[in-house]
């Protein structure tokens, strides 16, 4: 285990080698680190934003670059998997998040991006995107709030979400594909 701050390529830096070092290989990655902050537009501070940024975009491309240098290098193709959120493509009036959206938005972009860029090496970029998940995050939110955010009516549990994220490693030929685990929410209003 490596601590420190994913948004500091020294820290990116030592979770690569320690993985090179342990298991010989980088063939998949789930990029996971993020933080998300809920205010008004006009309440976010300079502070908010360059946090947002550092944990969810720099904690990404530091991690995604080194794990890519090393699966060219192995010539093994690989996977990569980030998670962004169904919120960046679907807003829901009172989840007032659109700040951090910026950032889960770029990490479909550059998924995407990305799935193309290294088709031809056999690397596979993928993002899972989550709507409501019952997670230590909603411990305080009220069953019918978390009801209410799923157009199913049922938020998506951590398995649901672990399941989406092995599916993508392992389907050989799915890239840039963005898989919503959401109930249904990012296809609009419920």
């Amino acid at each position: 285990m490596i601590d420190g701050d994913i948004g500091q390529f020294e820290t990116a830096q030592k979770v690569a080698e320690l993985a090179t070092k342990k298991f010989g290989s980088i063939d998949a990655v789930v990029a996971n680190a993020g933080i998300f902050l809920v205010k008004p537009f006009t309440d976010y501070t300079a502070e908010d934003f360059k946090s947002l940024v550092s944990t969810n975009l720099e904690g990404f491309l530091y991690i995604t670059q080194l794990s890519i240098k090393q699966m060219l290098a192995q010539k093994t193709g690989g996977s990569i998997v980030t998670i962004t959120a169904a919120l960046a493509r679907n807003p829901i009036r009172g989840v007032t998040a659109a700040v951090p959206m910026i950032t889960k938005g770029g990490l479909e972009t550059i998924t995407q991006h990305l799935a193309m860029e290294y088709a031809k090496d056999g690397i596979r970029v993928n993002a899972v995107a989550p709507g409501a998940v019952y997670t230590s995050l909603h411990r305080e939110t009220p069953k019918d709030v978390m009801e209410s955010l799923s157009p199913m009516g049922r938020p998506s549990t951590v398995k649901d979400i672990t399941d989406a994220v092995m599916y993508l490693t392992d389907a050989a030929t799915v890239t840039g594909h963005i898989l919503y685990v959401d109930g249904g929410a990012h296809f609009g209003r419920w």
